[in-house]
């Protein structure tokens, strides 16, 4: 007979072994068959009556599971000098988690009883099962500094990246790590800031040459002026933060909610759960419910931690890093939906009916627990038949039921018809080195979308009640393209044969039928990128104007507080107006709404930018070892100095300079977008398909110079000046020569 393990035998696999908790898994692992996995069964029965597991989709587990940024207390080193840590968040009944702390060389020294925040991985060895890497100890709050090291007789200088930053640090021979001089390096504080002589500071990683890529985001950060280290203040008090209980809130730990994110996220600010509505007055309807982190339970006016986030407007992303609203402690841990953890939230529950039309909703304040942490490729995969170990269990009893509801709100989609725009996103993959290994198209799966639209119906729910009970709140406002632009979309699609008609209220839907037209044909992207450069820019008001883009009446972001100051302004006035108690909207917030507001629109500008900027110069890193190679491409802009290039494998973009198309004068046309060569009559055009060749790549500033050789499959004609002596004519004055080479353009659009 198989010896049957132990109630802590069994409890120590589920601990050690957290993704092989079905009974399958733990009768492979005592070697348990036939008849005797009835004893088994039993046991796992005893220990689920008792409270040490509970059962979810066939698998058993800790009730809790520690979140992936946690704090810890580290333990005296044992006999062989390694370093262990106690959960200080443990929520679980059963076997408390052991953590291996690695350290880095980099890393400061522990000793016993410091707290840490750390980052924590799941690992299956035999003595632990999560490794902790120090993010920083809790109560210190280390400067950040990013310069140029300049190596001295005994260690060195770093010198500031930052224009508004004169002070040179002090790096003492033992703090250099290895860094050589003119590197690029990240370092922090080292020794009191009160110090006489020049503050000192410790190297924690060399960047390499200051024009590698792993250096781009860190320059771009500085350059736009994004804070990236938070003040002490704002460390203090996130550390001090308490996990919220259940004390006036609605449980909701025993609702599947799920949360979906991209395979990298780090945070997780909203879940979701949606089954068939059994309201025999709703037949064929939907219940959805959508929970995102409660925020605002932690970050409350008028403190450092609200003038932070407020200042900051917003998270910031790269290829590389993210630079968060909120303090790791908070967006990493307790404000993010870690799966088996209790998290505060605030959610909704919204009744759809048959068509796809929201017919009613609910707001609550409730403790959740996200019955899993999934990515939108393998959710996908387990509606495409292809589930895998932890979207098997959940494929029949939520998923399923997630994607019935998602079909019937693309009903209501389309009857709403907002701008369907088709524009693939772009993706930088990077080695660990900081080098970009491949640039790659993001796949636009139904999961996206599926979430996409979830989150809309529940920032809608967000608007709508708000009005009704009449409280202040900032909208998402997106307005109608300016007239001009209108104009110049129209002239764009008449000159591909397409029709976008006037004398009529412009509405989301006449877009899409010209997107629908050009769908297939060699203008498809470029009435796209037409339509889309036709755009308003969104912004944030106090004043509701409408979300033209999305076909919406009313509109607010309540779905990401972690990285957007505006939806925690829409959580405190949700929280003032269902009396959920005194972190609501305060009367100081509501009289200054309109300057949050500008603010707050003009951080998000400025984090796009430094993304723009840092995707450009990775680009042109990537680009630089393939000079002199040709591209496939299509004209993206037309300015008077040259034509711009959208390139077809990397999306990158780069100008062709007027000075070297060829041996003629270019007319620049501002009102038709085009460049005409003055004696061949070449036209240059936005949308027209180019073949370049790659002349200079600058890392440095992100520049790509190409060379244009042909144009819709034609070699470029050259004009009648001498080599090297571009022919200028006299610039178009009269009337009638303006008009001339009007038509001329014209009839040059009309032929392609």
């Amino acid at each position: 007979m198989t010896r049957i393990p132990t109630k802590q035998e069994v409890l120590d696999w589920i601990s050690a072994n957290p993704t092989l908790t079905s009974k399958r898994d733990i009768a492979k692992a005592f070697g348990i068959k036939g008849a005797d996995r009835i004893d088994l069964k039993r046991i796992l029965k005893e220990l689920e009556a008792e409270g040490h597991l509970e059962k979810r989709n066939r698998s058993y587990r800790d009730p809790d599971r520690l979140p992936p940024v946690s704090v810890l207390q580290v333990k005296a080193p044992n006999s062989d000098g390694d370093l262990f840590a106690r959960p200080l968040e443990w929520h679980g009944e059963g076997v408390e988690p052991i953590v291996l702390i690695v350290a880095r060389a980099s890393d400061p020294a522990l000793g016993e009883g410091d707290r840490i925040l750390a980052r924590l991985t799941v690992v299956h060895e035999e003595d632990h099962n999560y490794e902790a890497r120090l993010i920083r100890r809790v109560g210190t709050n280390p400067r950040r500094i990013v310069g140029i090291f300049r190596k001295g007789a005994e260690g060195g200088r770093i010198v500031p990246i930052d224009k508004a930053g004169s002070t040179e640090w002090l790096v003492l021979d033992g703090a250099v790590l290895g860094a050589r001089d003119g590197e690029l390096v990240e370092a922090e504080q080292a020794g009191p800031k009160n110090r006489m002589g020049l503050p000192r500071a410790r190297v924690v990683e060399r960047l390499g040459d200051p024009s590698a890529p792993k250096a781009v985001s860190l320059i771009a950060i500085h350059q736009h002026g994004i804070p990236d280290d938070f003040p002490d203040k704002v460390i203090a008090e996130a550390d001090k933060a308490k996990p919220v209980g259940l004390k006036g809130r609605e449980d909701l730990r025993d609702m599947p909610l799920l949360t979906i994110d991209p395979s990298d996220a780090r945070d997780h600010d909203d879940a979701c759960y949606a089954h068939a509505d059994d309201d025999p007055k709703n037949p064929g309807g939907h219940v959805i419910w959508v929970a995102i982190a409660d925020v605002a339970a932690y970050v409350q006016p008028g403190t450092a931690l609200d003038r932070e986030a407020r200042k900051r407007g917003n998270s910031s992303y790269f290829p590389d890093r993210v630079v968060p609203m909120l303090p790791d402690r908070l967006s990493g841990d307790l404000c993010s939906l870690h799966e088996g953890v209790p998290r505060a939230c605030i959610a909704v529950r919204m009744q759809i009916d048959a068509d796809g039309n929201k017919i009613g909703h609910r707001f609550v304040r409730g403790l959740m627990r996200s019955a899993a942490s999934l990515h939108y490729a393998e959710v996908q995969d387990a509606i495409d038949g292809n589930p895998n170990d932890r979207t098997g269990p959940l494929l029949e009893p939520v998923l399923k039921p997630l994607y019935a509801a998602y079909a019937t709100l693309k009903k209501a989609r389309a009857e709403r018809q907002p701008l369907e725009l088709d524009l693939p996103e772009r993706k930088i993959v990077l080695s660990d080195a900081g080098e970009v290994t491949s640039v790659a198209f993001r796949d636009r799966l139904d999961a996206h979308k599926l979430i996409e639209e979830f989150m809309i119906l529940a920032n809608v729910a967000a608007a709508e009640t708000l009005i009704a009970k009449r409280r202040p709140l900032l909208f998402r406002v997106h307005e109608e393209p300016a007239p001009e632009k209108l104009e110049s979309l129209r002239e764009t699609a008449q000159a591909a044969g397409l029709n976008l008609a006037k004398g009529q209220v412009l509405q989301t839907r006449h877009l899409n039928a010209l997107l629908n037209a050009a769908a297939g044909t060699e203008d498809a992207e470029l009435i796209n990128l037409s339509t889309l450069r036709s755009m308003a820019q969104a912004y944030y008001n106090a004043e509701n104007f409408g979300h033209f883009g999305l076909a919406l009446r009313n509109y607010a972001h309540f779905t990401s507080p972690i990285r957007r100051y505006a939806d925690l302004i829409v959580h405190r006035a949700l929280i003032t107006a269902h009396g959920w108690g005194d972190d609501g909207l305060t009367e100081d917030e509501i009289a200054r709404l309109d300057e949050t507001a500008t603010h707050i629109s003009d951080t998000e500008r400025r984090s796009m930018m430094a993304e723009r900027d840092t995707t450009d110069r990775y680009l042109a890193a990537y680009l630089s070892e393939r000079v002199g190679n040709e591209f496939s491409g299509r004209i993206s802009g037309i300015a008077r100095f040259g034509a711009f290039v959208k390139m077809d494998e990397t999306g990158a973009d780069g100008l062709v300079p007027v000075r070297s198309l060829g041996r003629e004068f270019f007319h620049f046309d501002r009102e038709a977008g085009t460049l005409m060569g003055s004696d061949t009559g070449l036209i240059i055009a936005i949308g027209q398909r180019v073949t370049v060749r790659l002349a200079a790549a600058t890392p440095v500033t992100g520049g790509l110079e190409l060379e244009l050789l042909s144009i819709d499959d034609q070699a470029l004609p050259r004009g009648r000046g001498p080599k090297g002596r571009p022919t200028r004519r006299k610039a178009v004055s009269t009337k009638r020569k303006k008009d001339k080479i009007k038509r001329k353009v014209e009839r040059k659009r009309r032929q392609r």
